[in-house]
This record gives C-alpha cells, structure tokens and sequence, in this order.
C-alpha cells in the first residue's frame, strides 16, 4: 500500500470498511460530491456536502492533519476521480473513493440519512488502537527493555538499509509462518516505515495472542541504526 500511494494510484474504500470506522468510532472525513439537493435527499450519515465543482476552492475547510482519513463518494467512482486526485495533491496520503459510490452504500443495507448533511468538517484525532506512543517508542529502542522484542515489518531489501540496534526482521507478509521466532513471554514492539505494514503485522500477532503494539509513524533509519522519527500529521 505505500508503493501504491507513492506511485500516486486510485485507492478506494469498501462500504464495510466505511461501515467498520462508524461502529469502531474511528475519525473519518466523508464528503458527498454530488450536487446538495441530491445529496439532502439521501446520503451517508455523517458525511459533509462539498459539491465536486466546489471542492478545488475548499482547500482552507479540510483538517490540519494530513494524516486524516478522507473519503470521497459520489453516484460513481468515475465521477469522484478528479475530486480523488485533488484531495490527495493537498497532502492527504490516507485519502479514497467509496467503492460503487452512494448506490453501493445504498444497496448494502447500511443507513441512509436524510436532510442531515453537514456543511462543515470536523476532525477529532485519536489515538490508533494498538498504537505506542512516539516518546515510548524511543525510549524502548534507546533502553532495550529486556521485557521487550522490536520487530522491524519491512522487507528485507529495506532492512538491509539499516536497522534499529536490537531490532529483529521479519517482512509483515511473513510474520504469521514465522511465529516461532517471535517470543510469547515479551512484548512486541513492531516497526515499518509509515506503520501501515506494522498495523497489519499487530493485528496478526494479536489475534495469535501476543501482547504487542505498533508504531503509528514515519521513521527512517541510515546504514549506522541512526534514526528519525515523525508523526504523520
């Protein structure tokens, strides 16, 4: 998925993914792109009207944090792709268009509002299930806690690169074959580039029943295990 974003590819959403952040009461930005009357009429609880023809000037009314999660919906996914391509040249990587747009939603049994739609956007971050604090995380890897196990998640093309000192690499499509290799009786610090990897790593030792957590950020690592890491905000 970082590739994908990287090489700036149309990423997009399934309405139960949608429907997953609603009962998980995660933050999530949902614009409607249609035309207002038509969206007023029936649209996705939650979401903010910003008329495709609108949208390249609103640019001021979208959050701080590029980190936040922005999905687009129209009648469409052709129609939402200009939008698509806008909202993400702003900076926010975390950006997708419904699957199937709002007849999707509609088809899939999921609420449908209506005259409830909301002209503003409002984005409250918070903390991602699963996530340690950045402070914590360098603390870990500066002490080497003997109750903690750093797993690096990138492939190892990447960690040839550099590794944090201590770290141990095993690729995250690789981590559910190698679970012996992984200690039960610590806890597991996992690491990729952007998280995104991490995460996916996380769920898959949480649901084999290890208490781990993951680091929800940007870090770059040199040959010599010197690193940096930034919060993707």
């Amino acid at each position: 998925m970082p590739a994908w974003k990287k090489a700036k590819k149309t990423v997009v959403s399934t309405t139960k993914h949608l429907q997953d952040q609603y009962k998980n009461e995660m933050p999530v930005v949902v614009i409607d792109l249609r035309p207002v009357d038509t969206a007023a009429a029936a649209h996705i609880p939650g979401a903010v009207s910003v008329p495709a023809s609108e949208l390249p000037n609103m640019k001021h009314a979208f959050p701080g944090a590029k980190s936040a999660p922005v999905i687009l919906y129209a009648n469409n996914r052709k129609d939402a792709m200009a939008s698509f391509d806008t909202v993400r040249g702003w900076g926010f990587k975390n950006t997708s268009i419904l699957e199937g747009g709002f007849p999707a939603w509609q088809k899939s049994g999921a609420e449908v509002a209506i005259n409830q739609l909301a002209t503003e956007i409002v984005y409250v971050p918070k903390p991602v299930p699963g996530s340690i604090p950045v402070g914590e995380f360098k603390q870990i890897v500066e002490t080497l806690p003997a109750d903690k196990f750093i797993l690096d998640v990138r492939d190892e093309d990447e960690a040839m690169q550099g590794m944090l000192q201590g770290a141990h690499n095993i690729p995250s499509q690789d981590v559910a074959d190698n679970l012996d290799q992984i200690p039960k009786d610590k806890e597991i610090i996992i690491h990729c580039i952007t998280g995104v990897r991490a995460e996916m790593a996380y769920l898959t030792l949480k649901e084999k029943g290890y208490t781990a957590r993951f680091l929800n950020a940007n870090i770059d690592i040199d040959k010599d295990g010197h690193y940096n890491v930034t919060a993707d905000m």
